[in-house]
């Protein structure tokens, strides 16, 4: 990485170019791009790949005139993101602490206009591409999000990298300059279903990139609804003058148009003919086919259609279930973009001359599942009632588990008369449930709540007694 960072800081110290370092063997053999994408890397040499640009114009222009496309992706987006991004530790370390709290204020990922930005460039683009600015100190001082379409990853036939140290290039897609070059340390791209990830070349896809063809359709049945209700909606009259030469109907025709202001208006006709109501299109209700294709829309979402309104003939019990499931597809997606944060974060550390082992530390979306306060808290209660730890309690939650370990500790100190004393928490841990007063004891009541799941319920050792049902 030194190497990496010569031409950007030359004061650095120098050392031999990696490029005369032999590469070592492995055992791998055979070829991990298929046939067809090993030809396209060949043709993608000095521009992008037509298809992901193409798949990515076309969300844009969906989620700019469909208001339920859009709605989409800042639910998930606003999903993702829930409860900010949190570091989590095994072991508490201030140092590691300190340094990622500064990390979290220059890159302004405490800001959920941030968070947020990414995760719908994760979701619209198909992978979160963000690259590493360093200072002159050599901080990581931004993690800026660049456009995907623009980015060529520099790989070979076998969907390696041909060179780290010019792992991606951005190419002016108007006349196809490139117009910068990225080490593999300065760009960390976050891909999203990918179709092998093994495979350094196969872009992420956009979320709804498989349901493209039906919105068209969607769209074209829609509006192509408005302008049957418009055009044969109306009642109407079919008038008849037989035998009448043209000059006579387009007489007769002006003088029933300039009378059509009035209430009633007596036709006269010295022919034979008479006026035929003719009645508006009676079958306007039946909007099968917009439903079926409105169905096959959402079937390609992670979003189900009830949580977007359209809740006619769905039942509540289904409703959880698709709920249920979006909830684990929004659990992979905080995975996908933490992981990219994760790596800014090794960056800096390494940067600093910090390597701690990765078990050490985790950075991580604070809420991992979108429920209720009622019902994330039920769920604690529960894993408290099987005795796991409050620190990793207190962290599923959201919390900053040392925090919330400074802060009992200092409430308790604050309303101790005798510091030090024994009415003091002489330095025992307030998250292991050796305050005063005692733990709150939790019970598990099976079958006593709807549904046949389990009820919690909490009894506080005070002087008075208390239980309430969760």
């Amino acid at each position: 990485m030194m190497n990496l960072l010569q031409r950007f800081f030359p004061g650095l110290r120098k050392t031999e170019p990696v490029a005369n370092e032999p590469v070592p063997k492995s055992s791998e053999t055979g070829r991990r791009a298929t046939p067809e994408a090993s030809m396209e890397y060949l043709y993608r040499e000095m521009w992008v790949s037509p298809a992901v640009r193409a798949a990515i114009l076309d969300i844009r222009e969906m989620d700019r005139l469909d208001g339920r496309v859009r709605r989409i992706h800042s639910r998930i987006a606003r999903d993702v993101v829930k409860g900010g991004l949190v570091m989590v530790q095994t072991k508490e370390s201030r140092a590691l602490r300190r340094e990622w709290d500064a990390f979290v204020r220059r890159l302004q990922l405490n800001r959920v206009e941030k968070l947020k930005s990414d995760a719908r460039g994760l979701v619209m683009e198909g992978a979160c591409s963000l690259q590493w600015v360093l200072d002159g100190d050599t901080n990581v001082a931004a993690g800026v999000r660049m456009p995907t379409e623009t980015l060529l990853p520099n790989v070979d036939a076998n969907g390696q990298f041909k060179d780290v140290r010019e792992a991606y290039h951005q190419v002016d897609v108007l006349n196809g300059v490139k117009l910068a070059s990225f080490a593999l340390w300065q760009m960390t791209m976050a891909r999203f279903d990918p179709d092998n990830f093994d495979d350094m070349g196969s872009m992420g896809r956009p979320f709804l990139d498989a349901t493209r063809e039906v919105w068209r359709k969607l769209r074209m049945t829609e509006e192509d609804l408005v302008i049957r209700r418009r055009t044969r909606a109306p009642f109407r009259l079919a008038h008849v003058l037989e035998g009448a030469n043209p000059q006579e109907l387009d007489d007769y025709r002006d003088r029933v148009e300039r009378d059509q202001s009035q209430i009633t208006t007596d036709f006269y006709m010295n022919k034979k003919g008479g006026v035929q109501p003719v009645q508006g299109d009676a079958s306007l209700g039946e909007i099968g086919d917009v439903v079926h294709l409105l169905d096959t829309f959402f079937a390609g979402s992670p979003l189900p259609k009830g949580m977007m309104g359209y809740t006619d003939g769905m039942a509540r019990d289904i409703l959880e279930d698709l709920k249920r499931d979006y909830y684990e597809e929004v659990d992979v997606l905080q995975d996908t973009q933490s992981f990219a944060y994760a790596q800014g974060f090794r960056l800096h550390l390494l940067l600093k001359g910090i390597a701690p082992d990765p078990e050490e530390y985790a950075v991580e979306f604070a809420e991992r599942r979108t429920e209720t306060p009622n019902q994330t808290t039920d769920r604690m209660l529960k894993w408290q009632a099987l005795g796991l730890p409050k620190g990793m309690i207190f962290e599923e939650m959201g919390f900053n588990a040392q925090a919330v370990k400074q802060r009992l500790t200092d409430e308790a100190k604050d309303k101790d008369p005798y510091p030090g004393g024994a009415g003091s928490i002489g330095g025992r841990d307030p998250l292991e449930g050796e305050t005063t007063p005692g733990p709150p004891r939790v019970k598990i009541t099976p079958g006593n709540a709807p549904k046949g799941e389990s009820a919690t319920s909490v009894g506080n050792q005070l002087g008075e007694h208390w239980e309430d049902e969760a």
